[in-house]
């Protein structure tokens, strides 16, 4: 169990205030052997700073959206948000901890870069792994890293992410190769707060959810087999899905990693992406908090119901990292089986302020949460 406020944790235990640009980052431990580090250090230098893609990717749909910036009419003046964040993990009731974050408030100055302008500029990831900790591990090491060495970063966000999750996902296939003990995989979940925009990027079921004024927004999909998108997309690049399975063994349709499953990634193509979905949005002074946290967090909150529980605790004591640890608490009590791992970002030094609905004629005998969780509830079965 861990809270941070730091820069990344994996595992449970470990954290770090800092990254390098370099090859080599101090802590969690690189999951590379000495020999990977040496030839990989030296062949990035000439990297290409394009989107570089996997030859599946080119080969089949992506599927992935670069959908339209979502704007607020009717603001005269742009928000500036002052970020602060927090995050938690629990290993649950599973064996070992698969799970990793990283969390940082001042991207550019943590990794002694120069700013680039006015309003924050902070990164944030969760990361799910699956069949041992090591993509996890990998990804939540340097995909930061991709991010910061492209040139067009940061005038070119939504490409520079994307192609870092492709990067990061073709260096651990490299890695693979050279030490086959760190064959596994991981769902990504990352965020990028430059000034006043928000962009997620998300590969697998871990989910990003905004609070504006007490309303739930989704910033992320949950990319499951069985999604009607994913389907499609899995079945064009010769996949399957059986019993709500990727080809039969994996349940989530996009994830870092898994280069040792048969049939699911090779340099031919695959049914499994790596490819970002994003989602960018435009913060005001509405825009409260983000909530990130894997599977396991999900598997027991709606989303509206995860928004209104951590604003009714940021209220009380206008603690991201306490708020990260009473909602990793709570999805314990809920009866989570798997790891845990949640980010919370507020956008404000404030707490929420409290929402005054108008009184109604008739008196109600149902609270407005629970009006919100119910519509959030009929949402979904129209959506389906």
């Amino acid at each position: 169990m861990e809270g941070s406020k730091g820069f990344c944790g994996v595992g449970v235990g470990v954290g770090c205030s800092e990254i390098d640009t370099s090859i080599e980052v101090r802590r969690p431990p690189n999951p590379l052997a000495a020999e990977y580090r040496k030839t990989f250090s030296s062949s990035t230098s000439s990297v290409k700073k394009t989107l570089l893609r996997h030859p599946s990717l080119i080969k089949s749909p992506s599927g992935v959206s670069y959908g339209p910036e979502m704007v607020v009419e009717g603001c005269e003046t742009e928000f500036i948000p002052i970020v602060r964040s927090g995050a938690w993990t629990d290993i649950g009731f599973r064996r070992s901890m698969e799970d990793a974050y990283v969390c940082v408030d001042d991207f550019m100055r943590d990794c002694r870069l120069k700013n680039f302008g006015e309003g924050p500029n902070a990164f944030y990831g969760v990361f799910d792994g699956h069949g041992g900790k090591h993509a996890a591990d990998f990804v939540c090491n340097h995909l930061p890293r991709f991010i910061l060495e492209d040139e067009d970063f940061p005038r070119e966000i939504e490409r520079v992410l994307a192609s870092a999750f492709l990067q990061t996902d073709t260096a651990f296939a490299e890695a693979c190769t050279i030490d086959a003990a760190l064959a596994s995989g991981t769902t990504a979940l990352a965020a990028l707060v430059i000034g006043s925009s928000l962009v997620v990027a998300n590969a697998g079921d871990c989910r990003a959810v905004l609070c504006r004024r007490g309303k739930a927004v989704e910033m992320s999909r949950d990319h499951k087999p069985v999604c009607t998108k994913e389907r499609k997309r899995i079945e064009a690049s010769g996949g399957y899905v059986y019993d709500g399975y990727l080809n039969g063994q994996l349940n989530v349709a996009r994830a870092l990693g898994d280069w040792h499953m048969e049939g699911l990634k090779d340099q031919e193509g695959g049914p499994l992406s790596a490819e970002p979905e994003l989602m960018t949005t435009r913060l005001t002074e509405e825009d409260e908090f983000l909530i990130m946290g894997c599977d396991g967090l999900w598997d027991v909150f709606r989303s509206q119901n995860a928004v209104d529980f951590a604003r009714r605790k940021l209220q009380e004591h206008n603690d991201p990292v306490l708020c990260c640890k009473e909602l990793v608490d709570e999805a314990l009590k809920r009866k989570s089986g798997d790891n845990l791992a949640v980010v919370v970002v507020c956008f404000n030094s404030k707490p929420p302020p409290n929402l005054v609905a108008p009184r109604g004629r008739v008196q109600r005998s149902i609270s407005a949460e629970g009006l919100r969780e119910l519509q959030s509830f009929l949402d979904c079965l129209g959506e389906g």
